[in-house]
């Protein structure tokens, strides 16, 4: 039986999102998969410097995360970065060199580019040598990701694969495979269900709105605006872990009986899409691919400058998603779609054609194909 070790780093929940979805795939098709957090094997101080900048920054500061972002993307070979960078590694890479061997994969699979680094930093120094590749979790490639010596690349979208050539990468190191969700996603739902056990009103318009897996958004606001709009319409809002907000929610639905249904943190979120005519959420990787694989169109609100903004162009470009600037604005485009379903309707046209929800056993197939570590066979691009 064949392992894979799965590196994932809980800076944000897309990247645990992702080799969760991975982990689950591989232990159906009987393989022995095993899924580790980077930052449970390094230093607590380091963990909480690392986690916790990284929140604050994104949330606290987009603008000065979005120049992080473009300016490291950008960066010299002798930048300070740099250096900084070569520091973590040499800090880091022993914990996660004594973990692999103790686990002993076959395979490696990383989804976020910290472990990526560690371990090109081992075969560099030739401390390992299992195939290692890099699934990226966005509709983008920062440099941060890119690392001679890996196997592989999995990439988004065309475009994304476009781009890593760009960069350097052979093309015979690149698969397009889209991003890995959840298997829960390859089969469609069938609406009648999910709405009924929701308690929605099928014959409604459905909003979805998401405010992430930290409930970070003012999202009583927004949907208080939106059910002030004239039209028979509901929202389902997605509070996550951010009780304060849930409560806040269920007071405001029962200013609106039968048009808001709050809900917290879900695993199930395939059933809200289900039931959703139009997603509004910040356009994070993962929540982009599962919109994308179920056909649902997206309005996505202030995307943070750097890879949110490059999720949101690719949906724009695409004509499977609208976007808004600030409340006004949103409330400005959601009359605008309840006014002519037809929108509503190409939007999601779109967005099924570029859905790929069976990404996550593409790039399995890609990781476990004959002769893979020698990345010989890996120029086809994998649709569903």
């Amino acid at each position: 039986m064949s392992t894979i070790a799965i590196l994932s780093v809980s800076a944000g929940a897309g990247h645990v999102r992702c080799a969760e979805a991975l982990t689950i795939a591989a232990e159906q098709r009987g393989l022995k998969a095993v899924h580790v957090d980077v930052m449970d094997l390094v230093p607590r101080l380091f963990r909480k410097i690392y986690v916790d900048s990284y929140l604050s920054v994104v949330n606290g500061n987009p603008a000065l995360w979005g120049y992080l972002y473009h300016a490291s993307d950008r960066r010299r070979p002798d930048a300070i970065v740099n250096r900084l960078r070569a520091q973590v590694e040499r800090l880091n890479a022993r914990a996660l060199e004594e973990h692999l061997a103790h686990i002993a994969p076959d395979h490696v699979v990383c989804t976020h580019f910290l472990p990526a680094q560690l371990i090109a930093r081992l075969i560099r120094k030739r401390r390992f040598d299992k195939p290692t590749w890099v699934a990226v979790t966005d509709f983008d490639v920062h440099a941060l990701w890119v690392h001679q010596g890996m196997t592989g690349y999995c990439a988004a979208a065309e475009e994304i694969a476009w781009r890593m050539r760009d960069r350097g990468l052979e093309a015979t190191r690149i698969a397009v495979t889209g991003i890995p969700i959840m298997p829960a996603f390859r089969e469609r739902l069938p609406r009648e269900e999910c709405v009924r056990e929701l308690g929605l009103d099928p014959a409604r318009t459905t909003f979805l709105m998401m405010s992430g897996g930290f409930g970070v958004g003012a999202l009583d606001s927004l949907s208080e605006r939106l059910l002030s709009i004239p039209g028979d319409h509901q929202i389902i809002a997605l509070a996550g872990r951010n009780a304060e907000l849930l409560g806040r929610l269920h007071h405001l639905a029962q200013l609106h009986p039968g048009r808001l249904f709050p809900l917290g943190f879900t695993r199930t979120i395939e059933k809200a899409m289900a039931c959703a005519d139009l997603a509004i959420s910040k356009p994070g990787g993962l929540t982009t691919a599962e919109c994308l694989a179920v056909g649902l169109p997206m309005l996505v609100i202030s995307p943070i400058p750097g890879q949110e903004e490059r999720n949101a162009d690719y949906l724009l470009e695409n004509g499977a998603a609208l976007k808004a600037h600030d409340a006004a604005g949103l409330e400005y485009r959601v009359r605008g779609l309840l006014s002519q379903p037809h929108r509503l309707a190409a939007l999601r046209a779109q967005a099924t054609r570029l859905g790929r929800p069976r990404a996550a056993d593409a790039v399995l197939d890609q990781v476990l194909e004959p002769g893979a570590e020698r990345a010989s066979t890996l120029g086809a691009t994998t649709r569903r």
